[in-house]
């Protein structure tokens, strides 16, 4: 029987005294992959990814998919400890796809290969001149300011011309992207698109409670299933077909522009949530935990 590990982050696990508010999500989730993993004769465990190099030996594979923690100032550690990982096991998503994918700079070279993206700047470090140049740049009055190494809203701001700018406490800790604050995403919502070795599974739309921009769930945000038209797909496949790699799981976070076409906000290829209650099945019948395992199967075998 083959084995894999799903590296998590200390805050994802129920005895952590500093425990996140979305463990849950590792719970349901877990729920659904075992199950379809044990089906493909691969048996799935949870090993905490600070510890990952020390038992990599002991997998076929290694899975970052709940190191929920590694932008909080953990970036180098976490590339470090992936890298001698490699060195051991499978890593998938690998090394090289974690590093490119860890630092959000990963839309500029994305855009130089025209995807659709949304139009962002890069700073090395926010400050009234270069966020007042930006809004000027991005002929907006609203900006979204968030850290090039982040995930889940952390230490993002939402910026009005005018008011009083944010203190250092809440912006990005060292460099940012700015970008033009889409008025959509409080109306449509943004779109999640999940694939497995390239292949489709499901789609989320998610939408911000009211008065808020934020759709994590963790700020209320709601979620709910999404069938995408063969444009929209076509959208999110011409992103992944500019990639130099195929990624056994990633996820496309798509938002509809000022232009009305959906532009990529985010590729997540490192821990995304998965959205698996929203494919079809639950348990070992979950869909969308049945193509991951059965895609991991095709690479180890």
């Amino acid at each position: 029987m083959l084995s894999a590990a799903i590296l998590v982050s200390d805050n994802m696990l129920s005895e952590s005294p500093g425990k996140s508010a979305d463990q849950f999500e590792l719970v349901e989730q877990m729920g659904k992959l075992t199950p379809a993993f044990d089906a493909q004769g691969i048996k799935l465990d949870l090993v905490r990814w600070k510890v990952a190099a020390s038992e990599a030996k002991n997998y076929d594979a290694m899975l970052p998919l709940f190191v929920w923690d590694y932008f909080e100032n953990n970036q180098e550690t976490f590339l470090a400890e992936m890298a001698q990982v490699e060195e051991l096991t499978r890593l998938l998503n690998s090394y090289q796809v974690l590093k490119w994918n860890s630092h959000k700079r990963y839309l500029e070279d994305l855009a130089e290969k025209n995807a659709p993206t949304i139009r962002t700047l890069n700073v090395e470090n926010v400050n009234e001149q270069n966020v007042e140049s930006a809004f000027e740049s991005l002929d907006t009055d609203t900006l979204v300011i968030k850290p090039t190494i982040g995930g889940g809203a952390w230490r993002q701001v939402l910026y009005e011309r005018g008011t009083p700018f944010p203190s250092s406490d809440e912006l990005p800790p060292e460099s940012a992207l700015i970008q033009a604050f889409l008025p959509n995403v409080r109306t449509e919502g943004e779109y999640s698109f999940i694939y497995f070795n390239g292949k489709f599974s499901h789609a989320v739309n998610k939408k911000p409670k009211n008065g808020d921009y934020r759709i994590q769930s963790a700020y209320g945000g709601i979620e709910s299933a999404y069938d995408p038209a063969s444009s929209e797909l076509a959208t999110a496949e011409t992103i992944l077909e500019r990639l130099e790699f195929l990624p056994l799981y990633a996820r496309v976070d798509l938002i509809r522009g000022t232009d009305q076409n959906l532009k990529l906000i985010e590729l997540e290829m490192i821990e995304p949530y998965l959205y698996l209650p929203f494919a079809s099945g639950e348990g070992a019948d979950n869909t969308g935990a049945q193509l991951l395992a059965a895609a991991l199967k095709k690479r180890l075998t």
